[in-house]
């Protein structure tokens, strides 16, 4: 109760919080494939080299929703985004362990990669918008605390209840009510993300640009930058998600 009184008397600190969280429970689901995929090979009866087709269908999700962040952003709101893209990313993590075709959690995996692209782009965007580059560094490390943990719990699931649905249905879960959160805490993002009448000609936020998408893309040096850091992410993930 002393905890949440804070919060309300000083939002900002709960939305911080709250962001770390949230790219804690990024991290998690990157870190329970590599752990869990012989398990989960043979409960599906598939070959090794299946993993390729599940992990190109969460990229195709993640780059096109991180694609259309900004659109989204500036439609729905950084926090009702985040409400949606935590809850979608939950409950395509729990349909992993539920659906009883290999192909069914492939289709899965796009709408998981949807909600993460969109957690992982609302954060970031928000975050060097309102706080600065600083408080970005400790962002992604809450990523590197939520790739950690994840194996830890896909391993107890494994060697425990000797199943690798629990890991998912954890972290499945952890995103449901990450999602609540963020309905909780509506108010406190478009607050926080409202222009100030107080000075009309203060320096614009990150938020506050409105570039149409067209415009960006007749910038070579714009679909460059994008491209290498989709190449990156990609890279990366996958790496995270095989180990």
């Amino acid at each position: 109760m002393h905890i949440w009184t804070k919060v309300k008397r000083y939002p900002k600190l709960g939305l911080i919080l709250l962001a770390f969280i949230a790219f804690v429970a990024l991290g998690l689901p990157d870190g329970l494939l590599g752990v869990g995929w012989p398990s989960i090979r043979v409960g599906f009866s598939i070959p090794l080299d299946a993993i390729g087709m599940f992990l190109t269908t969460v990229v195709i999700g993640y780059m096109t929703s991180s694609f259309l962040s900004g659109f989204l952003l500036s439609r729905m709101g950084v926090g009702r985004m985040l409400a949606a893209s935590c809850f979608l990313t939950g409950v395509a993590l729990i349909g992993y362990t539920l659906v009883p075709q290999w192909w069914m959690m492939v289709l899965l995996g796009v709408f998981a990669g949807l909600g993460a692209g969109a957690i992982d782009a609302g954060l970031n965007t928000y975050v060097a918008a309102h706080f600065g580059e600083g408080l970005m560094q400790w962002l992604h490390a809450s990523w590197g605390v939520g790739i950690t943990t994840g194996p830890i719990i896909m391993t107890f699931g494994l060697t425990t209840l000797n199943t690798w649905r629990f890991g998912y249905r954890v972290v499945g879960g952890f995103q449901i009510a990450l999602a609540a959160c963020f309905v909780l805490t509506l108010a406190m993002w478009d607050r926080n993300n409202a222009p100030s009448s107080d000075d009309a000609e203060a320096e614009k936020k990150l938020t506050d640009y409105k570039t149409p998408l067209g415009k960006t893309l007749r910038q070579p040096q714009d679909i460059w930058a994008s491209t290498s850091w989709c190449w990156a992410g990609w890279r990366g993930r996958c790496w995270a998600r095989a180990c």
